[in-house]
C-alpha cells in the first residue's frame, strides 16, 4: 500500500469546541497525503476528490475520532500502576522513587520506553506529555522510541536536587546542562518537543527552579510540566520550604515557569489568586481524575477552569493513575464532575481528550481534530467490542449516546486501530474461537 496517500471512509466524530457539541459525519471521507489531512467532509461530496489509484480504507460499524492526547503521564511508573494503600507523599517514597532508580540503565530504559509507547498506541493515545526520570538516558530512550514510531511526543528529564533519594538527585547546574543537551538533540526534531520538568517545588531548590526558568527564556517554544496543588500535605510542605511566596503557583511564576506551553497537573486545591494567575499567564491544567481518586487527593473543579477560560486537557497520570486507557479516564472524569454537580456532556469529554488537550499543549494547530492541514492521528473505536458494549449500542438513540457508552464501558478492547501521521500504528486482531 502506498502510505503517502490514503483515504479513510467511515463514521467520524470530533468536537469543534468545549460546549460546542459533537460534529458527526455518518459517512465521511478523510483524504491524507504524507501524514496530513488534505480534505475532510461527506463521502458523497468528496468521492470525486479521491486521487486515482488511492486506496480507500473503510470501517463500517465503527466510530473514528481524533488521536487521544494524554496531558500528563509518567513513563517509568507504568510498572507500579495499582500499588496499594498510600497517599501522594508516602506513595512517592514507597513506590515511585524505587521504580525510577532503575532508569539509569540505558538498556532497561530503552526496553521500557518501547513497551510504554506500544501500550499508549494500543489504548488509542497518539500524543502524550511525559515525565521521564532524573536520568537523561530515560529521556533519550523515550524520544528515540517515539521517533521510530512517528509519534508526536513531549517529554523531559526530571529535575530534582533535594528531598528525594540521593540516587535520583541532580544539582541545579547538572539539571540545567543535561536538559540543555537534550533540548539541542531532540526539541523540534521529527514530531518531538522538550518539556522542562521540575518534578514539583518541594524537590527543587530555588536555584534549580531559577535555572529551569532560564531554559524557558533561552529556548522559546519549549514546554514546561510539573505538579501543582495535588495534596494538602504537599501544599503545607511548599509553604514551609518557600515561606516568602504568596502561593504555591507563585513559586513557579517567580521562576519564570508559567505561560503558554506550561501544563500544571492536578490543581485540586487552588486559591482564588492562583486561578487568576493561571488565567493571566495562559498556563494550562492537566486533569488527572483516576490518580486524584486513587491517591485520595481530591476533586478537580472543571467548571471553574472553564469559566475562567483556562485550557484543560485530560491525563492518565500513570502510575498514580489506574489505567493508560483514555476511555477509562474519561469515565472517571465524568464521575468527578457528577460528584460536584457539574455538567460534562459526551462532547465535553471527547474535547478534553482531543482538541482541548491539544490546546492545553499549544498544539491545536497540528492535532486534535479533523481539520485540513492537521497531522493525521486518529483512532478507530468499536462500539460493539464486548458483549455489554454491543447490548448498549443496540439501544443507543444518538451518536452522543453511543460515544458515551464507549467512555463508560470501554477500555483498550474497544480500540480497533490507531493511526499515527496517517500510518497504521496499532491494530487489534480478534481472537477466533474455532471450537
Amino acid at each position: 500500500m502506498n502510505m503517502e496517500r490514503v483515504c479513510i471512509r467511515g463514521h467520524f466524530v470530533d468536537t469543534p469546541d468545549m460546549g460546542g457539541g459533537l460534529r458527526s459525519l455518518a459517512d465521511g471521507l478523510l483524504i491524507l497525503e504524507q501524514g496530513r489531512i488534505t480534505w475532510f467532509g461527506d463521502y458523497d461530496e468528496g468521492r470525486s476528490r479521491i486521487p486515482v489509484g488511492c486506496p480507500v480504507e473503510t470501517f463500517p460499524g465503527r466510530l473514528i475520532v481524533p488521536g487521544l492526547i494524554d496531558c500528563h503521564v509518567h513513563f517509568p511508573q507504568m510498572e507500579i500502576i495499582g500499588s496499594y494503600g498510600e497517599q501522594l507523599l508516602e506513595w512517592l517514597e514507597k513506590y515511585a522513587f524505587p521504580a525510577e532508580e532503575q532508569y539509569g540503565d540505558q538498556d532497561y530504559a530503552d526496553r521500557m520506553a518501547g513497551l510504554f509507547l506500544d501500550q499508549l498506541l494500543a489504548n488509542g493515545t497518539t500524543t502524550a506529555m511525559v515525565f521521564c526520570t532524573v536520568h537523561p538516558q530515560s529521556a533519550e530512550a523515550l524520544f528515540a522510541a517515539a521517533e521510530k514510531r512517528g509519534m508526536r511526543l513531549v517529554c523531559g528529564k526530571v529535575l530534582m536536587d533535594r528531598n528525594c533519594p540521593q540516587s535520583l538527585q541532580d544539582t541545579a547546574e547538572q539539571g540545567y546542562e543535561e536538559s540543555r543537551e537534550l533540548i539541542g538533540r531532540w526539541h523540534g526534531r521529527a514530531r518531538l518537543g522538550y518539556a522542562v520538568t521540575p518534578r514539583f517545588a518541594p524537590t527543587s531548590t530555588p536555584a534549580q527552579l531559577e535555572l529551569a526558568g532560564a531554559l524557558m527564556g533561552e529556548f522559546p517554544g519549549l514546554f514546561m510540566q510539573t505538579h501543582l496543588s495535588e495534596n494538602l500535605a504537599e501544599i503545607a510542605w511548599v509553604r514551609e520550604l518557600f515561606p516568602g511566596q504568596d502561593s504555591y503557583l507563585e513559586v513557579y511564576h517567580q521562576a519564570g515557569l508559567t505561560g503558554p506551553g506550561a501544563v500544571f497537573a492536578h490543581c485540586l486545591h487552588l486559591e482564588d489568586g492562583e486561578w487568576e494567575l493561571l488565567t493571566e499567564t495562559g498556563s494550562a491544567i492537566g486533569f488527572c481524575p483516576t490518580s486524584n481518586l486513587f491517591l485520595g487527593s481530591g476533586l478537580f473543579d472543571l467548571a471553574t477552569a472553564r469559566e475562567k477560560g483556562i485550557n484543560v486537557g485530560l491525563a492518565t497520570d500513570v502510575g498514580g493513575g489506574t489505567s493508560l486507557s483514555m476511555l477509562q479516564t474519561l469515565r472517571e472524569a465524568y464521575q468527578v464532575c457528577q460528584l460536584q454537580g457539574q455538567a460534562c456532556t459526551p462532547a465535553d469529554l471527547l474535547h478534553l481528550a482531543t482538541l482541548g488537550a491539544a490546546r492545553a499543549l499549544g498544539l491545536a494547530d497540528r492535532i486534535g481534530s479533523f481539520a485540513s492541514g492537521k497531522e493525521a492521528d486518529f483512532v478507530v473505536l468499536d462500539p460493539r467490542a464486548t458483549d455489554l458494549l454491543a447490548l448498549r449500542a443496540d439501544r443507543a438513540k444518538s451518536v452522543a449516546e453511543l460515544l458515551f457508552s464507549l467512555m463508560i464501558l470501554g477500555d483498550e478492547r474497544a480500540v480497533s486501530h490507531t493511526y499515527v501521521a496517517g500510518k497504521p500504528a496499532y491494530e487489534q486482531y480478534e481472537q477466533k474461537n474455532d471450537a
